[in-house]
């Protein structure tokens, strides 16, 4: 059966702890699995890598229970598996108590916020009772100073006849499940890979805790960063075949259309949009006590988030120091996939050890975008952020796709968190704050009212051209939604009317002045004179050096005194319909004519005669045959009327 199918509650167990303090044992006396699969590890009786099993908590509760390991040297490999637990169970032993490797992983945890533990005081049979309590003293002090809510400690032993203990730490981990909040399923698919190995078979292999979301054999899922589709072929949950994947469990899935040696541990699985693989984040920082300098601008260090690990350098920007809290920007040497809310440890380059960690604030800083408190603040909430991004942006917008990577608000729920932001407007795909779209239509009022008084006689100006007017000088237009909600805007709101592709401002109408009433009449006068000897434009602006000749006649066409004849040539529309009544007089009388023909007809030289011919083509009363006009069917049938 596919145990998504069943309604088990799941949460991810972690353990942590001093190398050789008996977490590995614990799991197996726990599980009956022994975590440790190398040869090299049995060999040195040391775990390296990370190691999975099932523990069934009773009362529909399941834990995937992840063994990291101890040795300082091998932090990467703890660090790849705690990240995205729900539960650690910190394990001390009783004969040595807290130890240097008990104190880093404990700063690790707390720096991945991991909300919930159960302390664990193994090897009990090794100790008096008297010694077993005093350990549990310093134990309890110490996580009394903690961040993660610590239930009180369980002294265990794995030799036989401490049975009991085994169960209640059971109990207390159970106890600890039930209060933990379920990972959300409505939202995009999420599993960092951790181990990638081919099966005969199966294909390519890849591993990991689901974080988020849920796939089904037959899906596709999306491998970044290496920017590759696959199709899952099958998925195991803890070792059993699974129709689907589902949130807190170890998972394998079987991939189609990616060999093994194009992944690696780090590389993320992912459905949904707004995914990307990013080499800027920037962060909440929480530099250790225990770091021995600062952070400040260029500082070296190691990246660690989700399963992977990547140097970076600290931009410029503020200075961190031990202790301290800030906000700041790290540009990685190499990509990964981040998320808003996604926990990170950071190691120093060298000597490597833990310093800090925190939270992604954002996993994907525009490009010149600036660190500022308007920008990025530690007490904002994801509209707030929304809003400082969209307002960052401008008209650009922000993609709707992208929102639910971005802030870390599961897919399912992004919409009710834009529908809380009054300041957020919907354009289409994409989000834009509302004192953009407002100052999109002030840019629009003040380019039409220069419009208007560049072009007074004009009927306004074009919406094409209007648009391109909501482009910042250098960069590209907005998106034509984005645009469209602006153009809305200001029709809406009164400032603009918009008739066929022609925008003004309400009430805004051609005007002229004295001047350009008395050059309206010449012009008028001139064209009428002139019959169908018709003076091309370049030739009236001879006639009236200093006016706007183009203009006026543009006017006096869309008023209807005049109609164009062609790009150089505006006529009287008397004219014209004198001209057209001739012409079909004459095509009906001679059935066709030549230029010469007709040039005797209407006393014309070619200069005037063949641009009048070419009118009456392009109307549709004529047609062209050679040399030679008729008139076209529709006119014959009309009788020129």
């Amino acid at each position: 059966m596919d145990p998504a199918a069943t309604q088990v509650r799941r949460v991810v167990v972690g353990t942590a702890g001093h190398i050789d303090h008996g977490k590995t044992a614990l799991v197996k006396a726990l599980t009956g699995v022994d975590t440790d699969r190398w040869e090299e590890e049995k060999r040195r009786g040391i775990t390296i890598d990370l190691g999975f099993a099932l523990l069934p908590l009773g009362d529909g509760l399941q834990a995937s229970v992840v063994d990291v390991p101890g040795h300082e040297g091998f932090i990467r490999n703890m660090l790849a598996g705690a990240t995205g637990i729900d539960v650690a169970m910190l394990v001390v032993a009783a004969d040595e108590g807290i130890m240097p490797q008990t104190e880093e992983h404990l700063a690790i945890l707390e720096l991945l916020g991991v909300a919930r533990g159960v302390p664990v005081l193994t090897k009990r049979d090794l100790v008096a009772p008297e010694w077993l309590e005093l350990v549990d003293q310093e134990v309890a002090a110490r996580l009394g100073r903690s961040a993660v809510r610590w239930e009180p400690a369980v002294a265990v032993s794995v030799q036989p006849g401490h049975e009991d203990s085994l169960a209640a730490l059971q109990a207390a981990l159970r106890r600890v499940a039930v209060d933990v909040a379920e990972r959300p399923t409505d939202d995009w698919f999420r599993l960092p890979i951790d181990r990638v190995f081919a099966l005969p078979g199966a294909g390519t292999v890849v591993t990991g805790s689901t974080w988020s979301g849920s796939v089904a054999v037959g899906d596709s899922v999306r491998l970044l960063p290496l920017g590759r589709d696959a199709r899952v072929r099958s998925i195991q949950v803890h070792n059993q075949a699974a129709d689907r994947a589902v949130p807190g469990r170890r998972t394998a899935l079987a991939l189609v259309g990616v060999e093994r040696t194009e992944l690696e541990r780090g590389h993320v699985a992912v459905t949904g949009t707004g995914w990307a693989a990013t080499t800027a984040l920037d962060v909440a920082l929480d530099l250790l006590p225990a770091a021995r300098r600062p952070v400040v601008p260029g500082t070296r260090v190691r990246v660690h988030l989700a399963t992977a690990e990547v140097l970076a350098r600290v931009a410029p920007g503020p200075t961190v120091s031990p202790g301290g809290q800030g906000v700041v920007r790290l540009l990685l040497e190499s990509p990964l996939v981040a998320r808003g809310g996604d926990r990170f440890v950071l190691r120093s380059f060298s000597p490597v050890t833990t310093i800090g960690g925190g939270a992604v604030l954002d996993p994907t800083p525009p490009a010149g975008s600036r660190l500022t408190e308007r920008r990025l603040s530690l007490q904002q909430k994801p509209a707030e952020r929304l809003v400082a991004w969209a307002d960052e942006v401008g008209l650009a917008g922000l993609a709707s796709a992208d929102l639910a990577a971005r802030s870390g608000v599961p897919a399912g729920r992004i919409a009710d968190v834009l529908a809380a932001a009054d300041a957020l407007a919907r354009c289409g795909e994409y989000v834009i704050a509302v004192a953009a779209l407002q100052s999109g239509v002030a840019r629009l009022r003040e380019v039409l009212r220069a419009y208007h008084r560049e072009h007074p006689l004009d009927p306004g100006m074009s919406v094409q051209a209007l648009r391109a007017a909501l482009a910042e000088p250098g960069a590209q237009a907005p998106p034509v939604s984005v645009q469209d909600h602006v153009l809305k805007d200001g029709e809406g709101g009164g400032v603009w009317e918009i008739t066929g592709s022609i925008a003004r401002l309400r009430g805004w109408r051609p005007a002229f002045d004295a001047p350009r009433a008395a050059a309206r009449e010449r012009l008028l006068r001139r064209l009428t004179d002139a019959g169908l000897q018709i003076p091309t434009i370049s030739e009236l602006e001879k006639e009236l050096p200093g006016e706007p000749v183009q203009a006026l006649l543009a006017h006096l066409v869309r008023e209807g005194a005049l109609e164009t004849v062609d790009q150089e040539r505006v006529a009287a529309r008397a004219a014209l319909e004198g001209f057209r009544g001739g012409l079909e007089a004459a095509l009906r009388e001679l059935g066709s004519a030549t230029p010469a023909q007709l040039k005797e007809r209407f006393n014309l030289t070619r200069k005037y005669l063949i641009p009048l011919l070419e009118w009456a083509d392009r109307r549709g009363i004529t047609r062209r045959t050679g040399d030679a006009r008729t008139l076209t069917q529709l006119t014959a049938r009309s009788g020129g009327s």
